[in-house]
C-alpha cells in the first residue's frame, strides 16, 4: 500500500484503505449483513478465531482472550512456523457499544495504535469503519512496511465467508 491511498478489490467487495495522515489509518468495508452479527463476529473470541488471522500470512490462531466491556481486556495468541514462540496481541477495551461501535489499545509494545471500529446499518448492511490511530508517523510507517495493513481485505473476505453461516 502506498503511504497515501490503496484499495482493494476481493472477490465483488471493495475494501478501502486510507492514509488519512502521518498517524492516522482508515479501512471501509461494506458487508452484506445486520450490524449486530457483524459486531457479533468482532466481540465473540469462538468467532474472531474463524476470520481474524489471514491465511495467507501462514499465522494459526491459539487461543483468544476477550472481556469486550470498558475497561476490560483482551490477548489474541497466534503461532507462525517462522518463529520459535507464538506471538501475544494484548490491549483494553476503551469503548464499548454494540452494536455500533468499539474502541481499544494495542499494546503489544509503547507505539501502539488506538482502533475505532464503527458498524453503521442501512437497509440490512453494515457500513464498516476502522480507524487505527498511531503514536508516531514512524509507528504507522512501521505497520505498513510489516503488512498487517494490507492483510484488512483477506480478512474482511474471511468475515464476509462467517457472516454468510450466521443469518
Amino acid at each position: 500500500m502506498s503511504a497515501t491511498e490503496s484499495s482493494e478489490q476481493v472477490q465483488g467487495a471493495l475494501t478501502r484503505t486510507d492514509r488519512r495522515s502521518d498517524r492516522e489509518v482508515v479501512v471501509t468495508r461494506i458487508f452484506d449483513a445486520p450490524a449486530r452479527l457483524v459486531f457479533q463476529a468482532w466481540t465473540t473470541p469462538e468467532l474472531l478465531m474463524r476470520w481474524w488471522t489471514p491465511k495467507s500470512f501462514g499465522i494459526t490462531f491459539i487461543s483468544c482472550e476477550a472481556d469486550v466491556r470498558p475497561g476490560g481486556t483482551y490477548r489474541f495468541v497466534m503461532g507462525h512456523p517462522s518463529f520459535d514462540q507464538p506471538m501475544a496481541f494484548v490491549g483494553r477495551y476503551l469503548e464499548v457499544d454494540p452494536p455500533r461501535r468499539l474502541v481499544w489499545t494495542n499494546e503489544e509494545n509503547e507505539e501502539g495504535s488506538v482502533t475505532t471500529v464503527t458498524f453503521e446499518e442501512k437497509d440490512g448492511r453494515t457500513y464498516l469503519t476502522l480507524s487505527d490511530v498511531y503514536a508516531t508517523k514512524a509507528a504507522l510507517d512501521e505497520a505498513m512496511v510489516q503488512g498487517g495493513i494490507g492483510a484488512f481485505p483477506e480478512q474482511f473476505e474471511a468475515l464476509d465467508g462467517l457472516l454468510q453461516t450466521l443469518h
